[in-house]
């Protein structure tokens, strides 16, 4: 059984839980322990009791040990990738990025370590001086999603100890195996007791201890709109610093004059690689009517022969669905958007492989109504809907007619348009030729409205949630 990692020590957990495959449900990853209320609360005291001494120690101590968790995570991409792809169940090349990926963050915020940067100004008092300085927030809980179950608790924890900060994580309940590997990783890479803590186990037990405790400072949290209002409900009102990635409900316009080739890969690449199960997936295709017709007569072929198979077998483009739970939800879906009236032109069928899996093919609905909840909910799995627009002006208002606001898409080639929609889409990011799902490790990633609620994640810009600016007044 693979342990939690409290205060610089392997400890078993109150119960344990098998991490089952997804594409064979007779594998079983590992079994591992699940933490308690208890067991979380003494991770949370010992991040609590490390944080004076790692805030305040070496910097070059802080790049040497980020440095070397992204050097042993590129040395054993392959391996490891693996063991993503095998517990999650996005395909191998997908898992094998995945991780390099994860390599790269935290290579980056070795980097970032000394990069910190002050300011000294004068004042407008004559002969006072003052020094504008950044510290670390104190303890943070990370609290990770399935769906990227090595990227995403790089991306949080990398920033975190790089600045200072010590961190308690849970990861989610269903990909354990990545974020274990992780945590090893992490614990033999010359980190001081209690500055890094892994505590797996349920998000009602482990992840509410989190949320309660007035010795956690911050909270970065990524997950499902509902989990993050719950996470505002319980921390917001001990003005805990929260940082929430939630859902996303992206579209991805076509408009006439694009070139099919490239907007059919990109909704291709967009909605259905990784499963469709990507907050930043473009599961509202909204395209102008002219060539709508054509559009999804060719998207749909080409979903068609899309290989659906063991996210380890060589040549599969679609895994499987990560659960039984998500399959259920997925096939809800399909049968609501048929009683509102889409048009199902291809997929949505439960298929059988080698081993007992929760397998999907593709799904498209053509002729979806912006105002259907297929077009307004997010799914969360490889189904898309095709919304017909009458000209640009209409396809921009739809792709802003929702709550969500995370990544969005055009393809086009009129500058004309793409500077337009650049300028005026609701979202975070947004792609042009391009799918609206990949991104990069050094750039800000994160929405607007329901999609997120704090400072952007990831590079640079991910100094603004792991610090605080400390203004001080000298007269020398």
């Amino acid at each position: 059984m693979k342990q939690n990692y409290i205060n610089g020590q392997w400890q078993d957990g109150g119960s344990s839980k098998p991490d089952i495959n997804p594409s064979n449900t007779a594998d079983i990853v590992g079994h591992y322990a699940q933490a308690d209320a208890a067991q979380t609360a003494l991770a949370i005291a010992a991040a609590r009791a490390a944080f004076p001494a790692w805030a305040t120690g070496s910097v070059q101590a802080r790049a040497d040990a980020l440095d070397r968790i992204g050097s042993e995570l590129m040395a054993r991409k392959d391996e490891l990738g693996s063991l993503l792809s095998r517990e999650e169940g996005k395909t191998l090349p997908e898992g094998i990025g995945e991780v390099a990926r994860a390599a790269y963050i935290f290579k980056f915020f070795a980097a970032e370590v000394v990069r910190l940067r002050g300011e000294r100004l004068a004042s407008v008092r004559p002969g006072i001086e003052v020094e504008i300085s950044r510290e670390p927030v104190g303890v943070v809980g990370i609290i990770t999603p399935w769906n990227f179950p090595i990227a995403v608790p790089a991306w949080k924890i990398a920033p975190a100890l790089a600045y200072g900060n010590c961190v308690v994580f849970k990861p989610a309940d269903l990909v354990p195996a990545s974020a274990w590997a992780l945590a090893e990783i992490i614990s033999r890479a010359g980190i001081p007791a209690g500055v890094f803590n892994l505590v797996m186990g349920r998000g009602s037990e482990v992840g509410q201890t989190i949320l309660d405790s007035p010795q956690v400072d911050a909270i970065s949290f990524t997950g499902s709109v509902a989990t993050g209002r719950r996470v505002m409900a319980s921390a917001g009102p001990r003005f805990a610093k929260l940082q929430l990635e939630m859902g996303g409900k992206n579209p991805l316009v076509v408009l006439n004059d694009a070139d099919l080739a490239v907007a059919v890969e990109c909704a291709v690449q967009g909605s259905y690689y990784a499963t469709g199960q990507r907050c930043t997936a473009s599961s509202r295709l909204i395209v102008e009517k002219d060539i709508y017709p054509r559009f999804i007569k060719l998207l749909a072929d080409r979903l068609a022969v899309l290989k659906v198979d063991d996210a380890l077998k060589p040549g599969t483009e679609i895994g499987p669905v990560v659960d039984q739970s998500q399959l259920d939800q997925d096939r809800s879906y399909l049968e609501i958007g048929r009683n509102e009236g889409a048009r199902l032109m291809c997929g949505g069928e439960r298929v059988k492989r080698e081993h007992d899996g929760f397998y999907l093919t593709p799904a498209l609905f053509a002729d979806a109504d912006n105002d259907m909840r297929i077009a307004r909910e997010e799914i969360f799995g490889p189904i898309a809907c095709a919304i017909p627009a009458d000209n640009y002006e209409h396809a921009l208002t739809l792709a802003n007619d929702t709550e969500f606001g995370l990544s969005s898409g055009i393809c086009t080639t009129s500058l004309k348009h793409a500077s337009h929609f650049k300028r005026h889409i609701q979202t975070g990011m947004t792609m042009v030729n391009l799918p609206t799902a990949g991104v990069d490790y050094h750039v800000p990633f994160g929405g607007r409205k329901s999609s997120s609620y704090g400072s952007r994640e990831q590079g640079s810009y991910a100094v603004e949630f792991f610090t605080v600016v400390k203004t001080a007044y000298v007269l020398p």
